[in-house]
């Protein structure tokens, strides 16, 4: 398996099907949102994808602190390119995908694969007690239409519970063990996770003003949709996360969000909203994993050619150099 993984074929079909089926996923929607995009200000829909950029850049950031306190740590274009690039296979049918696309990538790059597998599930913990944190924002807002996704907030207690280097440590070594893999070479300290928890804190507040800027083109009033904005996306997003296996939540996610946006919003709009928010989304994975790709390879390509240069300007490649003399 760790051999197929790693053949530059498969990486190359592994990518094919994951541009495939994320054409799928927004050609799909593409009938219903058409109408939507129609309603929204140009400006508008670039302001929020810039918003849903700096989120993702954001929940990215949180992965990398846990990567470096982990002992891995990366510069943040390797980062980028790891994180973003995996997270395309969630459009891939099963869930698997993500986690196998990012740990043959982090071992490209000199990390782990059992680190690698560790800093995805702590990151997707961390980044659901974060969300359940600032999901609880929206519902002193909420109407009681959007009283069924409530429960979901009396979880975050035990997420950040769970996000104690006292509790956490001792969780994961535990749940290595039970797999029968070594425990992580150094623990996880106060300062990384909480470096993490902010970043997610970030992300999530970048998600919500997305929605804040397409609510208000629609009618919405600013500053009561803010915290129904905020707070409403991260909720729906983790109802559709633990309640829903399918790629990103996909529909649930919708559904939240129209219900916790229906005091600002009629259904129509919430709707309009929802479905241009899940196409922002998936312009924004694919923008910045197209960036992170293309600014690894530039990267790549500016070390040969400074090394080249480094080489030269030491005399290896003039004429007279006896190095330069065995080629000729």
């Amino acid at each position: 398996m760790r051999a197929l993984l790693g053949s530059r074929w498969v990486r190359v079909a592994f990518l094919a099907a994951v541009v495939a089926f994320a054409a799928y996923a927004v050609a799909s929607q593409w009938g219903e949102v058409s109408e939507s995009l129609a309603e929204l200000a140009p400006l508008t829909l670039a302001g929020a994808l810039l918003a849903v950029l700096v989120g993702l850049v954001g929940s990215m950031l949180a992965y990398r602190a846990l990567l470096a306190d982990m002992g891995s740590p990366l510069p943040v274009p390797a980062a980028a390119r790891i994180f973003f690039v995996g997270q395309l296979g969630k459009y891939l049918p099963g869930s698997l995908w993500p986690v196998l696309a990012q740990m043959e990538m982090g071992r490209d790059a000199g990390v782990p694969r059992r680190r690698s597998a560790s800093a995805i599930a702590l990151t997707i913990l961390v980044y659901l007690g974060a969300g359940l944190l600032v999901g609880a924002v929206a519902l002193p807002f909420a109407s009681d239409e959007a009283a069924g996704y409530r429960w979901v907030v009396l979880l975050a207690p035990l997420f950040l519970l769970l996000l104690h280097p006292g509790v956490l440590n001792p969780l994961l070594t535990r749940v290595l063990t039970l797999a029968r893999r070594e425990p992580p070479e150094q623990p996880l300290t106060g300062r990384g996770t909480m470096t993490a928890f902010a970043w997610s804190v970030v992300s999530w507040v970048a998600f919500g003003l997305h929605v804040e800027l397409l609510a208000v083109d629609l009618g919405a009033p600013a500053g009561r949709t803010l915290p129904l904005a905020v707070g409403g996306f991260a909720l729906a997003w983790c109802a559709g996360f633990l309640l829903i296996v399918a790629p990103a939540g996909a529909g649930a996610r919708e559904v939240a969000l129209v219900a916790l946006l229906s005091p600002v919003l009629a259904t129509h709009d919430g709707t309009a909203v929802a479905l241009v928010s899940r196409l922002l989304m998936t312009a924004g994975d694919v923008v910045t994993a197209g960036a992170a790709a293309l600014g690894w390879r530039a990267g790549r390509g500016a070390s040969l050619d400074g090394a080249g240069a480094a080489a030269w300007e030491d005399g290896a490649g003039a004429p007279g150099h006896p190095r330069r003399q065995r080629e000729r």
